[in-house]
């Protein structure tokens, strides 16, 4: 089956968007993983999918670069409102309104969710901070924006071995599906942040990441809405108040089309 695809990236965080409004497409977990791979396939931290909705102008279904299938995906969604110039977008981790504004695209999330089952983690506990810690990694906030996330203040940004530490958080038993990992470092007026996606791993740009970070900051009291909030990808721009849904701007952009067949890639990566 031959589709066509747009490749496009949020900062830096890229995707393969394929578009099912008028023919369905079912991504196996094996062709996932064989289009995200970046020898054998097109390449990219996440695929997209595009299909009807019934509550939305267009519904997007993500899937990591592992075949696993994520929430929500605010890079993503920056860049499929600019694609298909939708201003409201279905998701599984909930429903999105997206304004395009100066070369950029603005993005309303719902409110955040704090609870520990809402996370969700395996045991109870308070999630500000959680009472816990890997290595040199120590008592973070979880948060889940759409997805589930961890963000952890440090010190020095670049002195954590992120690749090492988020592979391992990611899969501890206490996150029953898997969970997201942040670093940040609050530098005058601004967070400088790392993140390790969830079935992805590290990535140049993160949106929820950029928006969970920013919302623990701002619960700390560490900084005021809006956030600047720079990646190694570029920089995102993120207000939020308690109680209140979460905004987020940036860029979207587009790198180019083409066409792939789906069935010659079943086998292509293990």
């Amino acid at each position: 089956m031959t589709v066509s695809f747009h490749k496009m990236h949020g900062l830096g965080n890229d995707f393969v968007i394929l578009d099912a409004r008028a023919h369905p497409i079912e991504p196996s977990p094996a062709q996932v993983r064989a289009l995200c791979d970046r020898r054998r396939g097109i390449g990219c931290d996440q695929l997209i999918r595009l299909s009807p909705s019934s509550s939305a102008e267009v519904r997007m279904d993500i899937w990591n670069a592992d075949g696993s299938q994520a929430e929500a995906c605010g890079n993503a969604a920056r860049c499929v409102a600019a694609l298909t110039r939708a201003s409201t977008i279905e998701t599984e981790g909930g429903a999105l309104e997206a304004v395009a504004m100066e070369g950029e695209i603005s993005v309303q999330l719902p409110p955040p969710r704090f609870e520990w089952d809402a996370i969700p983690l395996r045991d109870a506990m308070d999630t500000r901070p959680l009472p816990l810690g890997w290595d040199m990694l120590e008592r973070p906030d979880a948060v889940n924006v759409g997805n589930p996330h961890l963000v952890f203040f440090v010190d020095d940004l670049e002195a954590v071995p992120l690749e090492r530490l988020g592979a391992e958080i990611e899969r501890d038993p206490l996150f029953p599906r898997r969970i997201n990992v942040n670093v940040a470092q609050v530098r005058d007026n601004h967070l400088e942040l790392r993140t390790f996606e969830r079935g992805a791993g590290l990535t140049e740009a993160c949106g929820t990441g950029a928006c969970a970070s920013a919302i623990a900051a701002i619960r700390r009291r560490h900084l005021i809405a809006p956030v600047e909030v720079r990646m190694p990808g570029g920089t995102l721009h993120v207000s939020w108040a308690p109680g209140e849904p979460i905004l987020m701007r940036g860029a979207a952009t587009h790198v180019f089309d083409g066409t792939v067949d789906l069935a010659a890639l079943d086998g292509a990566v293990a």
